[in-house]
């Protein structure tokens, strides 16, 4: 299996270690959070290090992962993927074996597709997105990067979402819209 280290030691990084779990492919070698929690541990795994230990842990390890979660502003997520692509680092996508994928899809690196989520044929997702748990994305429908699709929400056919979107739990989408950039939809919103 490959090493990876997580980046963000909170309850977005416990559902990503699930995920990371059941995929079989990786072995978490530690979590990057902040300073005060260094020693720590999250569901097993050490707090070995801060951002400003990230470009010493490039010298060991080539596979990070952001496990920082998003609601709202998907500022610091930004951040810390160019920061991981100046390094030349490897952000994986990671699908949960629970999920469906169509074969028909394009997901970006960096990007999580969560537990029972759904993204259907010719539909495409950006890099350093998450797809939460039971989240829909139709068919032909499009995530750009840095975006959000919370639990249960559903993105309906040839939909386009911005970037830096966070589309909340239980939204739905009229088929066939735009959804500008930099959009927050509150939880069971209807987008039309």
């Amino acid at each position: 299996m490959k090493e990876i280290i997580l980046i963000g030691g909170g309850g977005h990084c416990k559902a990503c270690i699930d995920v990371i779990e059941t995929t079989g492919l990786y072995q978490i070698a530690g979590i990057i959070d902040t300073k005060d929690k260094i020693g720590e541990k999250v569901l097993g795994y050490s707090i070995i290090g801060c951002d400003d230990d990230i470009p010493k842990l490039s010298k060991t390890y080539n596979y990070f992962f952001i496990t920082i979660g998003q609601i709202g502003e998907p500022k610091l997520r930004r951040q810390l993927f160019v920061k991981l692509k100046t390094l030349k680092l490897t952000l994986p996508v990671i699908i949960s074996p629970h999920a469906y994928v169509s074969k028909h899809t394009i997901i970006g690196e960096g990007s999580i597709i969560m537990h029972h989520a759904c993204v259907n044929a010719g539909a495409s997702v950006g890099e350093n997105c998450i797809i939460n748990t039971k989240a829909l994305i139709e068919h032909d429908a499009t995530i750009n990067n840095h975006t959000h699709i919370a639990t249960g929400a559903i993105i309906n056919g040839g939909v386009i979402v911005g970037e830096n979107c966070f589309i909340g739990s239980g939204a739905v989408t009229k088929q066939m819209i735009k959804i500008q950039a930099n959009q927050f939809i509150k939880a069971h919103t209807i987008a039309t």
